[in-house]
């Protein structure tokens, strides 16, 4: 089945073009009130509009000036790679969107990371530079020494610390010495613009390589979102003192999801941003009275936090407007009652994306839009992101039926150029233009998508993608080699009833028996838990068994452990009652 959004298409991208040039110094802008834009919860920090576009000018001016005239010297063709790890902050989209005007490729890095997670950060990306908030560089600089990255190419982000350079330092450096501005440097629209870390199908995490012409065509497919809206007219007014709309920045912006929401949307129009480090559920709930937030942002888990606060019944949610929820299905309870918190009709939509077409490919339209095509379907996970293609594909590659499950297939200019420095992936994944998902969903006859399941291996925990090779690896590494075998893979136990949590099942090695089995068992725990973040951890359990049952081409059959396990938890339960 071949499907075409409903959607106009966006203006195809022209051949040489940069990503700034859709984000900041438009000439829509320039009409803006100056506005108070970026709020740092946790700081006080507060910055109007036209103070963030100046910032991030001055960065771009600091990294990619001349050394001779106090700058960095960052050039497109040197081979730099700057890497950017911290926790939410202004300084977040500063960097990125300065290093886009000047065409260095940048790395979004987990602040999360272990030490394991980070060298295959830095080793797999060769990443020259790195931007770190000061609490990691503790954990930062053992790495960094291992891997031949010196110190004086480690910069603070956040914080302006005497004797190193940072952000605030640069930006300084480019008032006082008068550097003159430096210009938008014009690129190939497949110019690497950054690279983040996504799971694919399999094995360690691989940086997806998003280009120039991948972010401009993005921000297009958002811009027809907002047209088509509006067509419809009757869109409710902010309730903020200055009537600009208001967002909390809480989802991770080393994550697609809250990369493009926080650091790029944002210049879509009129908009502020509460930017806090991290979600805090307290901190949430608090902030959304006092800021008036106009739209909040969720991934499932996010959700289950919220509504289960003993004090979320004496919030105000008055202002609320819009709710969006991505990364994984929302159970309808939930759904119904994160609505009912605002005492108004509040515009609920879902969606479904990945890093490797950007951001988004799937969206719930806004009821009566396109001529009436859209309907309110909350059972459907949206239809087609504008100027997007799609295919429904069976197992044996032949194409799908109405309502017939099948492998999703995309294309559209907000596809990826690959995963970098991976053939074999690439090769797997993209596929004569089109971009393999791994996903099964089924698409009835109003080309509504209903997701259905995983076609890989990856689990999503908490909204975010997890390798069960990855870990499977991990646990093989441990350094008494205490297993010959392992496979890792989903089950109950998430926060929400479809989201599945990673549980192992183990071969002993000699020395593993040697050990003994529960001795072994808290060694590995120990072991990964001290390698991996904590969303990867296995919440599920480890097992030890007498082999990994395995079909005849070798292929590991996780099913019926997985099968096995499941048929055992829902006997306790039984017994229980």
């Amino acid at each position: 089945m071949y499907l075409k959004s409903l959607y106009p298409d966006p203006p195809p991208n022209p051949p040489l073009l940069n990503a700034y040039l859709a984000l900041s110094g438009r000439p829509d802008q320039a009409v803006w009130p100056d506005f108070t834009a970026h709020i740092e919860h946790h700081t006080g920090k507060t910055y109007s509009f036209k103070e963030v576009c100046k910032r991030i000018n001055d960065l771009a001016t600091a990294l990619g000036a001349p050394t001779s005239l106090g700058g960095l010297g960052l050039e497109y063709t040197g081979g730099e790679r700057i890497g950017i790890m911290s926790d939410n902050s202004s300084d977040y989209l500063l960097l990125a969107v300065a290093c886009l005007k000047i065409a260095v490729p940048f790395v979004l890095i987990s602040c999360y990371s272990t030490p394991f997670e980070l060298r295959h950060a830095l080793s797999l990306t060769k990443t020259t530079r790195l931007f770190v908030s000061p609490q990691y560089l503790s954990g930062v600089l053992p790495v960094a020494t291992e891997l031949g990255l010196p110190e004086d190419r480690i910069y603070f982000m956040n914080e302006d610390v005497s004797g190193k350079i940072s952000i605030e330092s640069l930006i300084r450096r480019v008032k006082e010495k008068q550097i003159p501005e430096e210009n938008v440097r014009i690129v190939p629209k497949d110019t690497l613009g950054y690279l983040v870390f996504s799971s694919g199908t399999s094995g360690l995490p691989k940086a997806v390589m998003v280009s120039h012409g991948n972010v401009i065509y993005s921000l297009r497919q958002g811009v027809v979102l907002i047209e088509e809206r509006l067509k419809l007219g009757n869109v409710p007014a902010p309730l903020t003192d200055d009537g600009i709309a208001s967002s909390l920045a809480y989802l991770p912006m080393h994550h697609s999801a809250g990369f493009h929401t926080y650091c790029f949307r944002f210049f879509l129009g009129p908009s502020r941003l509460i930017i806090m480090p991290r979600w805090e559920t307290q901190a949430v709930i608090e902030a959304i009275p006092k800021y008036k937030v106009t739209s909040l942002g969720f991934v499932p888990s996010l959700v289950q936090q919220l509504l289960t606060h003993p004090k979320i019944d004496q919030i105000d949610f008055s202002s609320v407007l819009a709710v969006t929820c991505g990364a994984a299905y929302l159970p309808r309870e939930f759904l119904n009652k994160l609505v009912s918190l605002s005492p108004k009709e509040v515009n609920f939509s879902e969606g479904y994306g990945l890093s490797e077409c950007t951001i988004a490919a799937l969206f719930q339209p806004h009821p009566g839009i396109l001529n009436g095509k859209g309907k309110d379907n909350v059972n459907a996970t949206g239809i087609l992101h504008p100027g997007m293609e799609a295919r429904i594909v069976r197992e044996n590659g032949t194409e799908a039926d109405w309502d017939e499950v099948g492998e999703l297939w995309l294309r559209g200019e907000n596809v990826v150029l690959g995963y970098w420095d991976n053939p074999k992936a690439n090769a797997e994944t993209f596929v004569d233009g089109w971009l393999r998902t791994g996903d099964k969903f089924r698409v009835d006859k109003d080309q509504y998508f209903y997701f259905s399941d995983r076609a890989k291996d990856t689990l999503k925990v908490s909204g975010t993608q997890v390798s069960p090779m990855e870990i499977e690896e991990v646990l093989m590494s441990h350094p008494k080699k205490l297993i010959v075998d392992v496979t890792v893979a989903g089950v109950s136990g998430g926060r929400t009833e479809d989201e599945k949590v990673p549980r192992a099942w183990i071969v002993l090695s000699e020395a593993g028996k040697a050990v003994g089995a529960s001795d072994a068992i808290r060694e590995l725990e120990a072991w990964h838990q001290s390698n991996l973040s904590r969303y990867k951890w296995l919440r599920g359990g480890i097992e030890v068994v007498n082999e990994i049952p395995k079909s005849p081409s070798g292929k590991t059959m996780r099913r019926l452990l997985q099968d096995k396990y499941e048929k055992g938890v829902s006997q306790t339960r039984r017994s229980k009652l």
